[in-house]
């Protein structure tokens, strides 16, 4: 019988019971453990910084002429698509090392600890938070070596950059929830790639829509990475906030409020 059940008086395990203040310090400190994470081990930060800056120079020099007439003038479209593209790929991570974690047997001794249960679920969604910080530092940080200068303003460019952050983090739920339910960190990532890339590249971010077939352009319209790659153009190229920039916000609260209470519940299942 372990020491909870006897102080218990029953066989039945006492309940760490947490209140919201000690459930976010807890969470907090997860957060903080996923950046010495990174810290011990930088080459996690591989795909959040070289992507940016392969992706930037193989896609601007092999379409900027053929799209655009010349490299400085296909800048504005490509450099928010090559943004978008690269922090919701990031977010991809997210699931696949929490499935890593939960093999590892790391969150089963997580539930030995006086901490909130969702504290490890929480902690490494906000860690992640930095990978999609630089990888939206470097990418404009690339477009500027090559030329970039967005008509906006520094302020328009940082609530663009924001804007990405958020909806980022929101679909993070959602691979979050594939590496709590998956059985493998592999599968999770071919699961997570199968339904992230149709959505990264059949949208508008290397393209104009109408060059498209008229059959494809339909699902362009309606794809939401469509509609976060305009509104990040229209924020950093024009300094405007339009109908792209709430309806990017509100598929990112859709998410978040679908994914968010079946991921918690899965997890909680399962640890």
């Amino acid at each position: 019988m372990s020491n909870a059940s006897i102080r218990s008086g029953s066989d039945r395990p006492l309940k760490n019971y947490t209140s919201f203040g000690q459930t976010i310090r807890h969470s907090l400190t997860m957060a903080y453990r996923g950046l010495l994470k990174i810290r011990r081990t930088p080459e996690q930060l591989f795909d959040v910084t070289l992507q940016p800056i392969i992706f930037t120079l193989m896609f601007t020099y092999i379409f900027g002429g053929a799209i655009s007439g010349d490299v400085v003038s296909y800048l504005p479209v490509i450099i928010p698509g090559i943004l978008v593209q690269t922090v919701i790929t990031t977010s991809i991570v997210t699931g696949v090392q929490l499935r890593e974690d939960m093999d590892k047997g790391v969150f089963d001794r997580f539930k030995s600890l006086p901490i909130a249960r969702i504290a490890p679920l929480a902690g490494a969604l906000l860690a992640d938070t930095i990978r999609y910080t630089i990888a939206t530092v470097l990418t404009f940080t690339m477009g500027y070596i090559m030329g970039y200068r967005p008509d906006g303003g520094l302020d328009h460019v940082a609530i663009a950059a924001v804007l990405v952050i958020v909806c980022s983090w929101a679909i993070s739920w959602i691979f979050a929830f594939f590496g709590v339910i998956a059985r493998t960190a592999s599968s999770v990532q071919g699961i997570s790639m199968i339904v992230l890339f149709p959505l990264t590249f059949l949208s508008n971010a290397f393209v104009p829509v109408n060059t498209m077939p008229n059959w494809l352009q339909w699902f362009v319209n309606i794809n939401p990475i469509s509609h976060l790659v305009t509104a990040v153009r229209d924020l950093a190229n024009y300094g405007t906030i339009g109908w792209d920039f709430a309806i990017s916000l509100i598929g990112a609260a859709v998410i978040v409020l679908i994914f968010a209470p079946i991921t918690v519940r899965a997890y909680m299942r399962r640890t």
